[in-house]
């Protein structure tokens, strides 16, 4: 049978196609596992309950267990970025904007989150002993959450808004400290309310740096 070189390209673009529906599926499929039984506790078999496929199938999309759970990480914490970026979107003012990203963990917000909670802290704790490349990605993903806070801070100096000896950087690690140590206690004791107080104490922070001549 003769196929044409436009035949031989659709082919080549629908196994790829394929092949990237069947890899999104096996992350979807696995991201709340790797997020609440970590790296280490979870095994090729809690993939396989998870996804229906064989070994052969997850393995021929990914390079092995590790692959799978950075790919995992990836999906989840770009969940919760959107969240965020979701609710600062509600508001125009920088102390709002700067509010916004914790009060997206209150509990009265009842917040979407993957499977399992905070993926940062999550895999940041555990990979720490079990995957120096997870916890690189941990790491990553809070130096990018302090440098967008840092920014939006520096913003808002900038514009008289919060005042002008402010250190963008220590704000910025103070509220994102304050937001996953709150996480810890709220996971830790099961008490979600926790996270409520430390809204307050984010709020009270935000309040001491607004600069008091603007309104």
């Amino acid at each position: 049978m003769f196929f044409s070189n436009t035949d031989r390209y659709i082919c080549a673009v629908e196994f790829v196609a394929k092949s990237e529906s069947t890899r999104q599926y096996i992350v979807e499929s696995t991201s709340g596992i790797f997020n609440k039984q970590g790296y280490a506790g979870t095994a090729l078999s809690d993939l396989i309950e998870a996804t229906k496929l064989s070994k052969g199938s997850i393995y021929g999309n990914f390079e092995n267990k590790e692959a799978v759970a950075i790919a995992a990480f990836d999906y989840n914490l770009s969940q919760v970025q959107q969240l965020i970026q979701a609710k600062v979107g509600q508001f125009d003012g920088y102390k709002e904007k700067l509010l916004a990203h914790a009060q997206v963990y209150h509990s009265f917000e009842q917040t979407p989150f993957p499977e399992g909670g905070c993926p940062l802290m999550n895999t940041g704790v555990e990979a720490d002993d079990t995957s120096e490349v997870l916890r690189e990605k941990a790491a990553a993903g809070i130096m990018s959450w302090m440098n967008s806070l840092a920014t939006l801070i520096e913003n808002g100096m900038a514009t008289h808004v919060f005042r002008p000896d402010t250190n963008s950087s220590e704000t910025a690690t103070t509220i994102i400290a304050l937001i996953e140590g709150g996480m810890m206690m709220s996971k830790v004791t099961h008490n979600n309310s926790l996270m409520d107080g430390i809204v307050s104490v984010i709020g009270e922070l935000i309040e001491r740096i607004s600069n008091p001549n603007e309104s």
